[in-house]
């Protein structure tokens, strides 16, 4: 599979995504934000990072990034697109995923490993994921509070949307295992075709051993198989 990494001004995980890639077995590229081609990719990563600086918002600027109009042009053909943190605030800026990502609960910057509870594993991105399975994978954002409005709260529910939320050492999604204040400890969710996730927690730092987690392989793994 031949992935590319998007580099924005400001991003400092695409060298994070693009070495665990490259150990998962994939092909891989950087990808210019000013790129206006994306022909010959399977997978498009949106890294982690402050692209533009976070000026606005996060991921209010990045949106408009030359390469974006392509990403947008990629998922509407059913390409694969996988934003990562930043990433994740890029896709709901471009409207390739609702809601939005707000200032986390604590107005601090948290930076920890956490456990997500997989709530759909029938997409192409989980799929290798054992039902209910938890993970440990770890976070790193200021700008993680997802939220949404009860209506598309609704809608993801019904769509089976939400991907990953925040839980406890029990499995349980407790206000006190949410990181960040998001709705319902959503911490990924999927578009309606299924080709488009975006989550806060960085799976791509946690594909060894020595990082402390293995976890985010399985994410891979699931994209590897198709």
């Amino acid at each position: 599979m031949k992935a590319g990494v998007v580099i924005f001004p400001g991003s400092n995980c695409d060298r994070d995504a693009f070495e665990a890639l490259k150990l998962m077995g994939y092909q891989v590229d950087y990808i210019w934000h000013q790129e206006t081609n994306l022909t010959g990719y399977d997978l498009i990563v949106l890294p982690g990072g402050f692209s533009y600086g976070d000026y606005l918002r996060a991921g209010a600027i990045a949106r408009f990034s030359p390469v974006m109009q392509e990403v947008v042009r990629f998922a509407g053909k059913g390409g694969k697109v996988l934003g990562i943190c930043n990433g994740f605030q890029i896709l709901t800026e471009a409207g390739l995923l609702p809601g939005a990502l707000l200032r986390n609960e604590s107005l601090r910057f948290v930076c920890k490993y956490v456990t997500v509870r997989v709530e759909n594993t029938n997409t192409t991105f989980t799929h290798k994921i054992t039902e209910q399975r938890p993970l440990r994978i770890p976070i790193a954002h200021g700008e993680g509070n997802y939220f949404v409005d009860d209506e598309t709260l609704a809608e993801l529910k019904a769509n089976n949307q939400i991907v990953f939320r925040y839980v406890d050492e029990h499995g349980e999604p407790t206000p006190e295992a949410n990181p960040n204040g998001s709705r319902e400890n959503i911490a990924g969710v999927i578009n309606r075709e299924g080709n488009v996730l975006g989550m806060m927690p960085h799976p791509e730092r946690a594909v060894e051993a020595i990082l402390g987690s293995e976890d985010g392989r399985f994410i891979f793994e699931s994209l590897l198989a198709g």
